[in-house]
């Protein structure tokens, strides 16, 4: 949804609005957010006069006192009365938004959960069957843009399972609401403006805009603001429709691929076989390397033909040793861009695989082992802390100082040093 953030342990959480649809919200709880994700920080900040203080509960009978407050300020901004009164007279507050807003769900599923969900057989089907419909389309916008139309269906099925499933949230009432009352008020606040600004130039009309409780939109899942910057009219009819526009929706996904960075004629990344020796602190995306360095130190491909021809790339092991292992580039990363969640780009990436006819993910995940919530990740970080493997502040989050304390903690106990955290593992520094 949206956009974005997101990776750790990979471990995702599923939520809000479209509930086929694994990516992050804008607004969510999920333990491998990410402040930092273009789609997470790119709403303008607004002056609108101020909620009820973040530290109070704001009583729903100051939101038509808040509206008022904010219509002044949209009518400076240079909104039209008559977008105005057509976007925000039936705007409502809604406490079910807010319920989601601050739900903090303190266990979440592994990655090869996750996987299972969003690459399902139902899903791969549908989007060969998808493709094959909107073929024509699909190809016209790889040609433009340079991306995959394997990779622009894929995106497709993940954020709105082609469509089924995008919400049936109000995008008004949702960011009205968040930016009254939600946790990140001055962001609501912002994307309420961005989408009153699409509505006033005739893209889109207030009753049709439609999405999940945290504001992410149409078959793409742009937030207002990610809307402005990257939706495309892709049939010609003068407005950009990621509702009810398929091809609009595609010219919409390509668009931002290719200003995230995707580089034509490159695959995201390929699964890879690691060697006993290798070195595990390596597996951070932080770490580039070209290809040929990570073939002198006997990283091989699953399927043994040659690596991809990358001049900087990463070795991800998103579940240690026991699982599988990818070797991916910068067009992973510009999907990362999309939805910053190795769990969600992998997702991508293997799902337009399928689509493709190319196959899935060949090694086995470690199935047996069972993921820590939050609490007890925190409860691992003080414990490493307490061992002298410092990781920082304890915040539940598996990042990259927790990965690395744990791989010290795993070299002095002999274990192999590959950063993923487990209940037996806890178990045994806790002893």
């Amino acid at each position: 949804m949206i956009r974005h953030v997101f990776p750790a342990t990979l471990l995702i959480a599923m939520l809000a609005g479209c509930q086929s649809s694994p990516v992050q919200e804008a607004f969510a709880a999920d333990p491998e957010a990410s402040a930092g994700s273009e789609r997470q920080t790119s709403a303008a900040r607004s002056s609108a006069p101020e909620s009820p203080a973040d530290s109070e509960a704001a009583s729903p009978a100051d939101f038509g006192d808040w509206l008022e407050g904010f219509r002044r300020e949209a009518r400076q901004e240079g909104i039209r009365d008559t977008t105005l009164a057509r976007a925000l007279d039936n705007v409502r507050y809604r406490p079910r938004v807010i319920e989601l807003d601050r739900s903090q769900p303190e266990f979440v599923r592994p990655i090869w959960q996750y996987l299972d969900s969003a690459v399902s057989n139902t899903r791969i089907n549908q989007g060969r069957s998808k493709l094959a419909e909107h073929r024509d389309t699909a190809h016209q916008m790889e040609q433009r843009y340079g991306v995959p139309a394997e990779i622009i269906v894929s995106i497709w099925g993940i954020e709105s399972n082609y469509g089924g499933n995008f919400g049936d949230f109000s995008t008004l009432d949702a960011l009205a609401t968040l930016a009254f009352d939600g946790r990140r008020r001055d962001f609501a606040r912002g994307e309420l403006l961005a989408a009153l600004r699409i509505i006033d130039t005739g893209d889109i009309p207030p009753e049709r805009m439609v999405g999940s409780w945290a504001g992410a939109m149409g078959h793409t899942q742009f937030i207002p603001s990610s809307f402005e910057a990257y939706a495309v009219d892709g049939d010609g009819d003068g407005r950009r429709d990621i509702w009810g526009s398929i091809p609009d929706v595609m010219a919409s996904t390509a668009n931002y691929l290719a200003r995230a960075g995707w580089q034509a004629g490159e695959p995201w990344g390929i699964e890879v076989r690691l060697p006993d020796d290798f070195d595990y602190a390596q597996t951070e995306l932080a770490t580039r390397r070209t290809s040929r360095d990570w073939a002198e130190q006997g990283v091989r491909s699953v399927s043994g033909d040659a690596l991809p021809d990358f001049s900087q790339s990463s070795v991800l092991a998103p579940a240690g040793a026991r699982g599988p292992a990818f070797l991916v580039g910068p067009n992973y990363r510009a999907i990362l861009r999309y939805n910053n969640a190795t769990s969600y780009a992998l997702a991508v990436g293997t799902l337009a695989n399928e689509i493709a006819g190319r196959g899935g993910i060949q090694a086995n995940w470690p199935r047996d082992e069972e993921p820590l919530s939050r609490n007890q990740v925190r409860e691992m970080q003080r414990a490493l802390n307490d061992r002298g493997f410092d990781v920082g502040t304890p915040d539940g989050v598996m990042g990259p100082n927790t990965r690395s304390g744990l791989r010290q903690y795993q070299r002095s106990i002999g274990a192999t040093p590959d950063g993923f955290a487990t209940v037996r593992l806890l178990e045994r520094l806790q002893r």
